[in-house]
């Protein structure tokens, strides 16, 4: 036998013989803890004495209401409309990275919780409130919290939106354009409503944005003019520009226009 196969066979055996005694020690140490570790155990049955408890199922479709949060926040709520505006504002005015996501995501996101405020009042009032003293059920408490939110996203909605996911999804139903009975479109299924809402809110959002556009672009051309006059055609115009559209925000009080006209443009319950 070779010294090159005795030495391999030899760190083979020392090798083995290290996982073996590894794998011993780890079942050993395994056993003495749970040997000595309490057991635990969780009771969902309800106590008569601590009041209404709860079951399986709606433990399950609480934890699916908090993994849907995220969807909820974007699709049901105002919150897209607010982040997209305030995207459009710094792509046009240049800035690129400033204010920087983490601001107007932070931004957007209490200007929701400010706008939504009076829904979740109601929600906490008609639905929490009762399920929680236990006067309802989970299935009757998750339909009056939808409800509040079922009518402030049809306020938003524009009809020709609704028509169009009606007419898709084979309802024979059609909204006129001053149709004001929120509480017969409220009967409308979750499934209509949402795209009918974040559609609208899109369609706004991006009307916005045009608009937020005009003002910067004309500065942009007058000092691209200003500069191609002047023979300066290696001078980056937006570099000239960016300082002018900055002043031009702040003079006329940018901010409170608008982030008040996304506040007021809302229609509240």
């Amino acid at each position: 036998m070779s010294p090159e196969v005795a030495r391999a066979r030899k760190s083979l055996r020392r090798h083995f013989l290290l996982f073996l005694i590894s794998a011993v020690v780890t079942v050993v140490l395994v056993g003495l803890v749970v040997h000595a570790a309490p057991v635990i155990s969780v009771d969902m049955t309800p106590d008569p004495d601590a009041g209404q408890g709860m079951d399986i199922l709606e433990v399950m479709l609480l934890f699916a209401v908090l993994a849907l949060l995220p969807s909820i926040l974007l699709m049901m709520t105002c919150f897209t409309r607010i982040v997209i505006v305030l995207s459009f504002l710094r792509n046009a005015m240049g800035t690129q990275q400033s204010p920087p996501n983490t601001v107007l995501i932070g931004l957007a996101l209490f200007l929701t919780l400010f706008i939504m405020s009076p829904v979740i009042t109601e929600i906490a009032t008609t639905a929490y409130a009762p399920y929680k003293a236990g006067q309802m059920d989970g299935m009757e408490a998750a339909q009056a919290a939808v409800k509040p939110l079922k009518r402030f996203m049809l306020l938003q909605t524009k009809p020709k939106e609704l028509n169009l996911y009606l007419s898709i999804s084979g309802t024979e139903i059609t909204v006129e354009e001053d149709q004001d009975e929120l509480e017969e479109l409220s009967k409308l299924p979750l499934t209509v409503i949402v795209p009918a809402f974040i559609t609208s809110e899109l369609e706004r959002a991006f009307l916005m944005g045009f608009l937020l556009y005009l003002p910067f672009l004309v500065i942009d051309m007058v000092v691209s003019s200003i500069l191609m006059s002047m023979g300066m055609v290696m001078l980056p115009p937006a570099m000239i520009s960016m300082p002018f559209k900055l002043l031009t925000f702040i003079l006329v009080g940018g901010w409170d226009l608008l982030l008040g006209t996304l506040v007021q443009g809302f229609r509240i319950i």
